[in-house]
């Protein structure tokens, strides 16, 4: 296995950015509040990125037609809103719109498209 098909290195790259995103989007808040939300989104992104790949895949394969392309990435949005919100609430992220914007963005897009280089193989 290469270093760019490892797990870990696909994990901890989505810690720094996610996470460096979060701590970017609370630092006007008092410390320790930026470092909280980068580290727990740092965490989220880790993980939450393995549950969606398998939540795709599942969805995919189980529908047909156009809810074949629509419901995996519809999914991943609602999982990680929920997740993300719900986490971010708990943390006590003060931010919580800014930190959890683009962490959804990316996590939807990787969603279709993924959804869609599924599509293509089928």
């Amino acid at each position: 296995m290469s270093l760019l098909q490892s797990k870990a290195v696909h994990g901890l790259g989505g810690f720094m950015l996610m996470g460096g995103w979060a701590f970017f989007a609370n630092r006007a808040h008092e410390m320790p509040a930026p470092l909280v939300a980068g580290i727990v989104q740092g965490l989220l992104t880790a993980s939450i990125t393995l549950f969606l790949k398998r939540t795709i895949e599942s969805i995919f394969h189980r529908t047909a037609g156009w809810l074949r392309i629509v419901l995996p990435p519809l999914a991943a949005f609602l999982i990680s809103l929920v997740l993300l919100t719900l986490i971010h609430r708990l943390a006590g992220t003060p931010a919580l719109l800014a930190t959890i914007s683009v962490p959804l963005t990316v996590s939807t897009l990787y969603a279709f498209l993924y959804t869609i280089t599924l599509s293509r193989h089928a």
